[in-house]
């Protein structure tokens, strides 16, 4: 069997207070009580802003042994150059990912809904990949022609993972490329801002687990961090996965 990692994306939303986290905890000390109950978080703050390498050691320094992060790709890198010319961007983000040390998880690139795959950017895509071996990457494309075999073998060539992403606007696939298997839960209906059901929970539990059962690393991240559904839904996916020895 492979080893399962359900978390949320992000943890210190303080509007999770008093939902989820306990009116007396600072802010301060969420992310230490968040690692008592989850194994992983996915960091999404490093899109916007790079935090500084002493700030991750506080984050590393709070969680304890096995603990792991995935951490997502700035915008400069995905967005703005769309993986053209990235390298001194690279270099930057590198740094921060060094800090994280043996928590790193995974890299995520999420790409913007305008990167459509062609002949021309599934090349720099490969190029990207091909520069940067050392990491396990996870990618995220919200365009519809991304899906296709031929990416499909793309990213099996560089062991990298497909992100199987959930929600009511963006194109889905849910395909193995990896021995990592990665998931993002961005809600069912408001993107963002809804619950699943339990019924649709059991659906997913059932895909993980055949991941599972052959023998695949799952990670799988709420992002519908709203009136808390996201902590919500992760404790309840990983209850769901019990029933399968995950």
């Amino acid at each position: 069997m492979g080893e399962v990692y359900v978390g949320t994306s992000g943890w210190s939303y303080r509007h999770w207070r008093g939902v989820w986290y306990p009116e007396d905890i600072p802010a301060k000390e969420y992310l230490a009580w968040y690692a008592r109950r989850f194994p992983t978080t996915e960091v999404n703050a490093t899109f916007y802003r790079l935090p500084r390498t002493s700030t991750v050691t506080r984050w590393t320094d709070a969680t304890p042994a096995g603990f792991l992060f995935s951490v997502k790709a700035p915008r400069s890198i995905t967005h703005l150059r769309k993986l053209r010319g990235v390298e001194e961007d690279w270099d930057r983000f590198r740094e921060v990912l060094e800090a994280f040390g043996e928590k790193l998880a995974a890299v995520l690139l999420q790409f913007p809904p305008s990167f459509r795959s062609d002949a021309e950017a599934t090349s720099r895509v490969a190029e990207f990949l091909a520069k940067h071996r050392t990491y396990t990457f996870a990618l995220e494309f919200r365009h519809a022609s991304w899906i296709r075999p031929e990416v499909f073998d793309l990213l099996t060539n560089f062991r990298a993972a497909w992100v199987i992403a959930d929600s009511s606007r963006y194109p889905s696939a849910d395909v193995a490329t990896a021995d990592v298997v990665y998931y993002r839960f961005h809600g069912p209906k408001a993107l963002y801002a809804s619950c699943y059901t339990d019924a649709e929970l059991e659906g997913f539990a059932q895909r993980i687990a055949r991941h599972l059962s052959q023998g695949r690393k799952v990670f799988a991240y709420f992002n519908n961090d709203v009136q808390g559904c996201a902590v919500q839904n992760a404790s309840r996916l990983r209850e769901l996965l019990r029933r399968y020895d995950a």
